[in-house]
């Protein structure tokens, strides 16, 4: 996708598929951010310029997130917020109970969800089901706009063909970056129109003295990271950089005034090692 790659902005979207919403490319995440530090990382990344904020409720900040949407004074409307729900509830009511607990902690009683997706596959094909018809009810009272799904493979998201209103998922969010490029998982979600998200896109900094990826920041004059999140924006992917440092939040924004170009592009996919790349966990796609 190097080719178009130039077009992009810090404005750009992406339209979800079967819906009338469309989500910012590039993402701001929240991993376990402490309480005390979330509000001013997301007011200092709402004021460099990012509209899209991910939490989940085992990040326990969901509240933080929605506190400084509240702060920031930006219409509510042109954020774009997404959290996860960790396990099922023992019934599609209590799931769907556990579900608008956070809707409300994030942006209160009358409030909304952009992105609300499962977070893990681990629970099993029954917690799956009772999570994923919770979700949908959230979607049918419009407390949640659109709904996907968090480290699932091949094999979960056919699995959820049988009773979902709502397939495939929106939205599949899974660790992405040049050394686990996850590519079956990626191919399959181009394939079924379905948004991919990359979160660890810097690999959380552990890769910055990679000699390769050194080289091509070299060659452009921008950092380790901007170099990552610029390579899942090519990809077509929507990276979620996470950082509570603010000169670092600023810099993960600024990708803008430079593109790599096929050869950069290249030489990055050549570093994929598979499954044993991940640094969190690659999808099982069986």
């Amino acid at each position: 996708m190097a080719s178009s790659a130039g077009k992009l902005s810090l404005t750009s979207t992406l339209n979800i598929p079967r819906s009338s919403y469309s989500m910012p490319r590039l993402g701001f995440g929240i991993y376990r951010s402490p309480p005390e530090v979330c509000v001013n990382s997301c007011l200092t990344a709402l004021r460099s310029g990012y509209r899209h904020i991910d939490s989940a409720q085992f990040y326990a900040n969901e509240r933080e997130m929605g506190e400084a949407v509240r702060k920031s004074g930006i219409p509510r409307s042109e954020i774009f917020l997404t959290t996860k729900i960790l396990s099922a509830g023992g019934s599609p009511d209590k799931s769907y109970q556990k579900c608008i607990e956070s809707v409300e902690k994030i942006d209160g009683k009358d409030g909304y969800v952009d992105l609300f997706l499962i977070h893990s596959p681990s629970g099993g094909k029954e917690a799956i089901k009772e999570m994923w018809q919770a979700l949908e009810k959230l979607v049918e009272e419009k407390k949640v706009r659109s709904v996907g799904v968090s480290n699932f493979g091949i094999g979960h998201i056919e699995g959820m063909k049988g009773y979902a209103k709502i397939w495939p998922p929106q939205v599949n969010q899974i660790e992405l970056h040049p050394w686990c490029q996850q590519r079956d998982i990626v191919t399959y979600c181009h394939k079924n129109n379905i948004i991919i998200q990359a979160y660890c896109p810097v690999v959380r900094n552990m890769k910055a003295h990679d000699e390769t990826l050194v080289g091509v920041s070299k060659k452009h004059g921008k950092t380790t990271g901007q170099v990552l999140i610029r390579y899942c924006l090519q990809k077509g992917w929507v990276p979620l950089p996470k950082s509570d440092t603010p000169e670092r939040i600023e810099a993960n924004a600024d990708l803008y005034t430079f593109e790599l170009d096929d050869a950069d592009m290249g030489t990055l996919d050549s570093l994929d090692q598979g499954g044993k790349g991940a640094i969190v966990q690659a999808v099982k796609n069986d």
